[in-house]
């Protein structure tokens, strides 16, 4: 995506607004110390200084309601995560090449939430990793090297997952062994969203297979958070699973957005649909801010990559992050926590598509526990989407002391992705002053 091309987006741009002393000369900073890859969410950037629950605080003490953040699941600087961490990082942190408790209570509690068909824990540093591990497990069990993915999907930034994450934009190319299918959205394509969704991937396996490519995974994020955050009817995924794997492929489930309880009926997303995964990837919530990531699998995909391969990551699986995530879990379960997503998003849900009365910008809304995406369109009945309008009310939310983005094809769907610890009186707030940026 060009500089240009932000100007319509969630995304700072030098010279377009005014920033005091100090502000430009961190931005100044920034651009000589990291240089250009680097970008600052907003027209106008934010300096925070401290967290808890689900606010930020920036440098002057003002509080955001962050109502975007999912890498903090459990809200900014939860007691249970940080004691868990404080004591294992002044006792002990070091790696998997050791024995340790910690990664064991882990790996019985992750998988004593899926199927018993998923029976191996492996764990990385990031959800790109995840998903690169992933797909090197594919190849060696598969043959193949061929990936089917959605067509706004984004799946992580190593070199090898870069090459099916179109989300990246036309700088970052897709890769030769790489066919997109549209995401399944009945409300823009009509019903019978299970029929299609394996038709295209049935199409894509054709393709890849006439080019001489051997299909090696169909992998999709369970609710489609690139492309516009679409929960659908659930089930309809089974018809695409069953497709890839007659072609002699795999099916991973990219959990990292909608995993942890975040749908609200489910701990996972896949599970919404009645299908076990062959590989299920995990990312930014297992550790509440702590980078740990990994996979679940089953026994036989991952058996000859084992047997074959030597996997060791020095950061991945080490005890301080392994103390974090066994914390999120425990918490996970203590407080209730997909109830809450289930209840509150069933509220933030009601409270946003209520809004649809006074503001003929807002589009089709939808969504599914504490996952909600609402279109800002120039005409409901084409569906157009208005991503400049859409810049506007994320960047006005963001004045007046609510954050949020954008997602989509056309960064035209507002992306509300709170913590999950989120409440009624939060969910109050939020409709407020998206109301108010509306009728702006």
């Amino acid at each position: 995506m060009t500089i240009q091309d932000n100007s319509s987006v969630n995304a700072f741009i030098p010279g377009q607004v005014q920033l005091d002393a100090h502000e430009a000369n961190m931005v100044a900073m920034r651009d000589r110390l990291l240089g250009p890859a680097y970008r600052l969410m907003y027209q106008k950037p934010l300096h925070f200084v401290r967290g808890e629950g689900v606010w930020l605080y920036d440098a002057s003490g003002r509080p955001f309601l962050d109502t975007y953040n999912n890498v903090v699941s459990l809200g900014h600087c939860h007691p249970d995560v940080v004691e868990a961490i404080t004591r294992q990082v002044a006792t002990l942190c070091t790696n998997t090449r050791y024995l340790h408790e910690t990664i064991l209570e882990l790996a019985d509690g992750l998988l004593s939430t899926v199927s018993s068909e998923l029976s191996h824990m492996m764990l990385t540093c990031s959800g790109s990793e995840a998903n690169d591990l992933a797909y090197r497990i594919a190849k060696v069990r598969t043959g193949g090297t061929g990936i089917i993915i959605t067509e706004t999907a984004y799946h992580g930034i190593t070199d090898t997952v870069s090459q099916f994450s179109p989300t990246l934009g036309p700088a970052v190319n897709l890769g030769a062994h790489v066919r997109t299918v549209p995401a399944p959205a009945a409300y823009r394509s009509g019903p019978n969203v299970a029929e299609r969704f394996q038709r295209d991937v049935e199409t894509a396996i054709a393709d890849l297979m006439r080019h001489g490519i051997r299909p090696a995974m169909l992998i999709v994020d369970s609710i489609f958070t690139s492309d516009g955050i679409l929960p659908e009817e659930p089930g309809f995924l089974k018809g695409a699973v069953d497709a890839i794997r007659e072609a002699g492929g795999i099916f991973v489930a990219d959990e990292v957005q909608p995993g942890f309880g975040r749908t609200g009926s489910h701990m996972w997303g896949f599970q919404r649909h009645d299908v076990t995964p062959d590989i299920v990837t995990l990312g930014k919530p297992m550790g509440n801010g702590q980078p740990i990531a990994g996979l679940l699998a089953r026994h036989d995909i991952v058996e000859k990559f084992g047997n074959s391969a030597r996997y060791f990551n020095t950061f991945a699986g080490n005890t301080v992050s392994c103390a974090a995530a066994v914390a999120v879990l425990k918490v996970i379960q203590r407080d209730q926590i997909k109830d809450n997503a289930r209840d509150v998003g069933a509220y933030l849900l009601e409270k946003v598509d209520a809004l649809r009365a006074r503001h003929e910008c807002l589009g089709h809304v939808r969504g599914a526990g504490l996952f909600v995406a609402a279109d800002i369109v120039s005409d409901r009945e084409t569906q157009a989407g208005d991503r400049v309008r859409t810049a506007q009310i994320v960047n006005d939310m963001r004045e007046n002391g609510v954050l949020i983005s954008a997602c989509g094809a056309d960064h035209n769907i507002l992306k509300i992705r709170p913590p999950l610890i989120f409440s009624r009186e939060n969910v109050d707030l939020f409709v407020d002053v998206l109301d108010r940026a509306l009728e702006r």
